[in-house]
């Protein structure tokens, strides 16, 4: 398996509250040829919490990458996603939004709120692996991701 150019595992957030689309998501990134380690965050509040480093996620890896879902409980991924890109700390961190959404308007508003790209989640179950297999091949393989940095 591969690290990454400083010899650590790629930290990612997957910010997604579906049990199932969790558990696959990690099983196709642990098949995968890159190392990384993947923090979830099950609604948009907690996902802000850890981005923020706030009380329990003080000490909370800095993600490399977001794959971030738009239909979340408490606070939606297009509020999550505009905070991301409004905070001069959290702006550089892409953000994939990987959500079952096919509406043009989400489309639109998630790239009017500068997302790193918008991938529609398949239904099957193979292809779903194979779009999360892609995802890692693109964005830890071929992306040189900006630096971590310390708040």
């Amino acid at each position: 398996m591969k690290v990454d150019e400083r010899g650590r595992p790629i930290e990612i957030l997957l910010i997604e509250d579906n049990e199932g689309d969790v558990r696959l998501t990690m099983e196709a990134l642990k098949e995968g040829r890159v190392l990384n380690h993947m923090t979830v965050a099950k609604d948009g509040e907690m996902a802000m919490t850890m981005l923020r480093r706030q009380g329990k996620y003080a000490l909370a890896p800095r993600p490399d990458i977001i794959l971030l879902d738009l239909n979340l409980p408490k606070k939606d991924g297009r509020e999550v996603l505009e905070e991301i890109k409004k905070d001069e700390f959290l702006k550089v961190i892409p953000v994939v939004v990987l959500t079952t959404s096919r509406d043009e308007r989400d489309i639109m508003k998630s790239y009017n709120l500068h997302a790193n790209c918008y991938v529609t989640k398949p239904v099957d179950l193979g292809q779903f692996l194979e779009v999360v297999k892609t995802i890692e091949d693109f964005w830890f393989t071929i992306v040189v991701l900006p630096p971590r940095k310390s708040r």
